[in-house]
């Protein structure tokens, strides 16, 4: 496009990214306005407006902006990463302001009767008014703020102390986002940003699903989804057979948690609705029905597809990614659970432990094993569910989840950290270079990458790609930890673990992340979270399109 084009008084490349922003919100207005609805069959009515308010100001700016610049031109590739990273945030302020609204409009007395009976944690004063409701939490804007960041990027980090006491409507707003943004909010709406040339390849890719399962994005969209949908529904089903089996609840809470747990599961998402996340139920048959779920979302949806619709088994072993999922599973398993035997055995008061299945196990070793297993499949596959105290942990337990919340799952599938494929081909590319040391510069080299065969300049292009992106994550990752040390004192193992929980959008906490924690610590979480689920480079992008434009 010419360098000084303009539409409706702004620059031509601001007026792609605020039109297709805009679409963006207006998707968001959506999922307000159906949560309106939840609201009002619990008869939450304040909270009702306060979604309806929220709802009704993201749908005024999204029209807005997609009305505006309607006559802008089609996107391309620049404008993609700029719409990915911008598009999210906005997401995020958005969801956050549901938060905040929702907060301001509910009554403290209010608030007091969403408070479960007998709840056994401290009252929270704010203002001289004495309530239990973590709902106050999100008068705070940059608590609303970081729990929408949390929730759309599938983090599970969260500001509210205690699920139980949040409205019903607000328990499934959080449930909701994460379910979305699991499969990812920007992937979601190609099917609205479909027109011809508009970019959502662009778009699909910034969220490193370039792996397509038809031809046409939104055709593989509509696939990813409908596989989703019937994942989730299996997944209710299997979880509150395995919650009314084990757990002393009335029947429609049963369903709740069911319903918000298998959105958050299989979303890798990690929200949940209980105190203590899974630690409350105490139930190794919970904790066995959910592994399957968390580990479903870690692969790639590609290979779903191949499994369900083209009975294509064998892609279990050999499509790389779920071969090395698998892999990572068992050996992190061991590794977990032998770190837990040596050092982490349960003392008195550690958890409440129920009698072991195994007969030639004590109950410590138990549930060292069992800690270890759900912990490490939790960490790898992102989700953030959380069995044990881990604060608890000796610094090698927290270090090896550490690992596995900076890896993640495979690309293509909901989960964040590094990736499996990018240290695959990183670990690829330093074997192809140490191997063309001894070859003569006549020779014509090629290698084997996932099942494609790769000339010199394919290599060097992969290889150079996962490197930098794996290296800017990791230095961020340092660089983060070291802030987080100098800014709470905590030491180096918590902080390593905690900012991998953050960008690597899992959800574990050894304790650090919570409304009291430092204001500087919450921003750079929601800037990590953020990072992590766009994977850098879409946000570096906007960093340098804020800059200096788009023109090169």
């Amino acid at each position: 496009m010419p360098r000084n084009q303009r539409v409706a008084g702004v620059p031509a490349d601001l007026a792609v990214i605020l039109r297709d922003v805009g679409t963006l919100l207006l998707m968001q207005a959506g999922l307000l306005s159906l949560t309106v609805v939840v609201a009002l069959v619990f008869g939450e009515f304040a909270p009702a407006l306060g979604f309806l308010l929220a709802g009704g100001v993201a749908a005024g700016v999204g029209e807005s902006w997609r009305r505006l610049f309607a006559d802008a031109p089609d996107p391309k590739m620049k404008h993609g990463m700029v719409i990915a990273a911008s598009g999210w945030f906005a997401t995020a302020v958005f969801g956050g302001l549901a938060f905040f609204l929702v907060a301001w409009l509910t009554p403290v007395a209010t608030m007091a009767g969403y408070v479960p009976a007998g709840a056994s944690w401290d009252p929270v004063a704010v203002a001289g008014a004495t309530s239990r409701s973590s709902l106050l939490y999100f008068r705070n804007p940059l608590h609303a703020m970081f729990e929408s960041m949390s929730g759309w990027t599938g983090s599970g980090l969260t500001m509210a102390a205690h699920e139980p006491s949040l409205p019903r409507s607000v328990q499934w707003w959080r449930s909701l986002i994460q379910y979305v943004g699991g499969v990812g909010v920007i992937v979601l709406t190609v099917t609205i940003l479909s027109r011809p040339g508009s970019g959502s390849y662009a778009l699909y890719r910034s969220e490193a699903r370039e792996e397509k399962i038809h031809p046409s994005v939104v055709s593989t969209v509509r696939t990813v989804w409908k596989i989703f949908v019937g994942y989730t529904l299996l997944s209710i089903g299997v979880l509150f057979l395995a919650l009314w089996w084990t757990q002393d609840l009335p029947l429609f809470e049963t369903f709740w948690q069911a319903l918000n747990h298998a959105m958050t599961g299989l979303s890798t998402g990690g929200f949940s609705v209980t105190d203590d996340s899974m630690e409350t139920y105490n139930s190794p048959l919970v904790e066995t029905v959910l592994l399957p779920m968390m580990t479903l979302g870690a692969i790639a949806f590609p290979i779903h597809y191949g499994l369900l619709h083209d009975r294509e088994y064998s892609e279990l072993y050999e499509d790389v990614q779920t071969r090395w999922l698998l892999l990572l599973l068992a050996a992190g398993v061991v590794a977990l659970s032998a770190q837990n035997l040596l050092v982490e055995l349960p003392v008195e008061g550690y958890r409440a432990t129920v009698p072991s299945p195994v007969p030639t196990l004590s109950t410590a070793e138990f549930d060292a094993i069992r800690d270890g297993t759900f912990q490490w499949i939790s960490a790898l596959t992102c989700t953030g569910f959380q069995s044990s105290p881990i604060g608890q942990w000796s610094d090698g337990g927290k270090l090896l989840i550490s690992v596995g919340m900076t890896i993640g799952g495979a690309a293509g599938s909901t989960v964040g950290g590094i990736k499996i494929i990018r240290g695959y081909t990183v670990s690829k590319g330093i074997q192809w270079q140490f191997s063309r040391v001894f070859l003569p510069k006549s020779a014509v080299v090629s290698t084997e990458l996932d099942g494609r065969r790769l000339d010199a300049d394919d290599m060097n292009r992969e290889f150079a790609e996962a490197a930098i992106v794996s290296l800017l994550w990791v230095i961020l990752l340092l660089g983060s930890s070291l802030m987080l040390v100098n800014v709470t004192g905590a030491s180096y193992a918590d902080a390593l673990f905690e900012v991998a929980s953050a960008q690597g959008n899992v959800g574990l906490s050894a304790g650090i992340t919570g409304p009291e924690m430092p204001v500087v610590a919450e921003v750079m979480f929601l800037f990590n979270m953020w990072v992590g689920r766009l994977e850098i480079i879409p946000v570096l992008v906007l960093a340098r399109s804020a800059l200096k434009g788009l023109n090169p």
